[in-house]
């Protein structure tokens, strides 16, 4: 017996558009946190793509620290997520990076030679393909730009008030915000000195 049933359609995977790329790392895209709300129509892309008033806070006046305290002829303090072209399909993201002026010649593209120091605070990807979360994505990324050249890679977290310092050729270690870390040089910091001065803390 001949019907006329109409066989369904397999939905067609779901097209994610690139501005909900945050980077990629390891020749994967990683969207950015938030992004399937956006694709749900339950935010606009603007709601995502904004940070805290404290992620603000703290990235700006670290900037400041940072922009007052390093040899300003010998070094770029750069923010505002500076792209980094580390290699054919990997171009990752920075809350604030130190580069070294001799060794950047600037073509109005993302950079592609490796910060000295970086300075990352909290994280912005969604995590779902990392099977440790947040400490999977911290450390491939961490590893990523240490074996790219980049002598120390900083993470700041709002939440838990840590500070992660991965410093080229050294052990990794996990501080209090009340620790003073080394920069770069003879330059340190002291993130909850730096927010008291603000008066954040």
């Amino acid at each position: 017996m001949v019907t006329d049933a109409v066989t369904p359609e397999i939905a067609a995977p779901q097209q994610i558009p690139s501005y909900l790329i945050y980077e990629t790392l390891n020749g994967r895209p990683l969207y950015r946190k938030g992004y399937k709300e956006v694709l749900a129509k339950r935010k606009t892309p603007g709601e995502i793509m904004g940070c805290s008033d404290l992620q603000v806070i703290i990235v700006s006046a670290l900037h400041l620290y940072l922009g007052n305290h390093v040899n300003r002829k010998a070094y770029w303090v750069v923010t505002n997520e500076p792209g980094l072209h580390i290699q054919l399909g990997d171009n990752l993201s920075n809350d604030i990076a130190v580069y070294e002026k001799e060794k950047v010649t600037v073509k109005g593209k993302f950079f592609d030679v490796a910060p000295k120091v970086v300075v990352e605070v909290d994280i912005k990807v969604d995590l779902e393909a990392f099977p440790a979360m947040e400490q999977d994505y911290v450390y491939e990324k961490t590893q990523a730009m240490l074996n790219f050249g980049t002598e120390r890679v900083i993470w700041i977290t709002t939440k838990s008030r840590k500070v992660f310092v991965a410093t080229k050729g050294e052990t990794w270690i996990t501080l209090d915000w009340a620790a003073t870390i080394p920069v770069l040089d003879a330059v340190t910091l002291n993130v909850a000195d730096i927010l008291t001065e603000e008066g954040v803390l």
